[in-house]
């Protein structure tokens, strides 16, 4: 059941890695020919908030994973 729950961390992990690929992507990808201040502040905002939120789930899933397998190799 363990390496279940170390496998599956394993891959939320990678699931997150693309995630910031694709937010930074979708960052790069948005026009840049409005030059509101207001509209860039928003953007840096939102991307710090989810880059914040995939940092908490990224630390969560790295305990679950430890958790799993010093519990396989007890």
């Amino acid at each position: 059941m363990f390496m279940k729950v170390a496998i599956g961390a394993i891959g939320i992990g990678v699931a997150l890695m693309v995630g910031y690929l694709v937010i930074a992507q979708v960052r790069v990808a948005l026009p840049t020919t409005i030059n509101d201040t207001n509209l860039t502040n928003a953007m840096n905002n939102t991307q710090a908030t989810v880059f914040a939120g995939f940092g908490l789930l990224a630390v969560g899933i790295i305990v679950l994973a430890a958790f799993a397998l010093i519990n396989i190799f007890k």
